[in-house]
C-alpha cells in the first residue's frame, strides 16, 4: 500500500479491540506521556480528525480544534534500517506460514517486536497547534484512528515503517539468482513477464493535501462547515465513480 486515508469515525466507539491496534497504542505509550496519548482519544471519538492519510512513515491527518481552522497534525515512524528489513525477510523465510499469511493479508503478532516503535527515535509528533507538547491532543488522536486502521487492515504497520509487501514477499522468495544474465536470450526476448498488478480504486482526494483545498474554498469566502461537506461530498462522488 503507498497511500490511504479516510475519515474520523462519528459515533462514540470502542477503540483496539485486535491485537495491533491494541499494541501500536501501548507501544506508543510506552515512549511518550501516555497521559497526552489518552487526550487524543475523545478527540478521535468524537469524530474531530476530519480527514487523514496514511503514507510510507507517516499518519497526517486534519483535526478540528478550538480554532476556526483545522490544524494539521502528523505521527511519524522511521523507516526500518536495511539490515533490520534484511532480518526480517530471513525471519519469514525460516518461519512456516509467515510468509502465506502476509500474503492473505495478515501480520502475525510474532513481528511485532520488529515492525513496532520500540525508542523515542524511531518516533515523533508534530502539529500546527500551539501545544508544544509530546505528543498534543490532535497528533494523539491520529494513533487512536491508526491503531483502528491496523485492526482491520494490519499490513498498513509494513507502510507505516516503508516497507512494500511485493517487494518483501520477493525478498523472501528469493534465492540470489534473480539478476543472473541468460546469456543465450541477452535481451529478455524469451522472459516471461509477470502480470500487472490491480490497484484498488481511492479517491483523487486521499493523493491531495486537504488543507489546500480548504484554504482556496476559504478564499472565495466559503464558510468551514460547508468546506468540510464539500470535501466529504468530493470523496462520495469519487468512490461512486470507481463502482462503475
Amino acid at each position: 500500500m503507498t497511500a490511504a486515508g479516510g475519515r474520523g469515525p462519528v459515533r462514540r466507539r470502542a477503540f483496539t479491540q485486535p491485537w495491533w491496534g491494541r499494541a501500536l497504542v501501548s507501544s506508543i505509550e510506552r515512549i511518550a506521556d501516555p497521559g497526552r496519548i489518552s487526550r487524543g482519544r475523545g478527540h478521535a471519538r468524537a469524530g474531530q480528525v476530519i480527514s487523514y492519510r496514511l503514507a510510507p512513515g507517516a499518519v497526517v491527518g486534519e483535526v478540528q480544534g478550538s480554532q476556526i481552522d483545522p490544524f494539521t497534525a502528523t505521527v511519524t515512524l522511521r523507516p526500518l534500517d536495511p539490515d533490520v528489513v534484511d532480518g526480517l525477510i530471513d525471519r519469514v523465510r525460516r518461519t512456516p506460514g509467515m510468509l502465506g499469511a502476509l500474503a492473505a493479508g495478515t501480520v502475525p503478532a510474532e513481528l511485532g517486536e520488529v515492525l513496532l516503535p520500540q525508542e523515542s527515535g524511531e518516533l515523533d509528533f508534530g502539529c500546527t497547534c500551539p501545544d508544544p507538547g509530546w505528543p498534543c491532543k490532535h497528533a494523539a488522536a491520529l494513533v487512536y484512528l491508526t491503531a483502528e486502521r491496523l485492526d482491520t487492515d494490519p499490513l498498513t504497520i509494513l507502510t507505516l515503517r516503508g516497507l512494500d509487501l511485493d517487494a518483501m514477499i520477493r525478498g523472501v522468495e528469493s534465492d540470489g539468482e534473480d539478476f543472473a544474465i541468460d546469456v543465450d536470450d541477452y535481451f529478455g526476448d524469451r522472459t516471461t513477464l509477470p502480470a500487472l498488478p490491480s490497484e484498488e480504486f481511492r479517491p483523487a482526494p486521499e493523493d491531495l493535501n486537504p488543507a489546500l483545498l480548504r484554504k482556496a474554498l476559504r478564499g472565495v469566502g466559503v464558510e468551514e462547515p460547508l468546506v468540510a461537506g464539500a470535501l466529504r461530498d468530493l470523496d462520495d462522488l469519487y468512490r461512486i465513480l470507481g463502482r462503475d
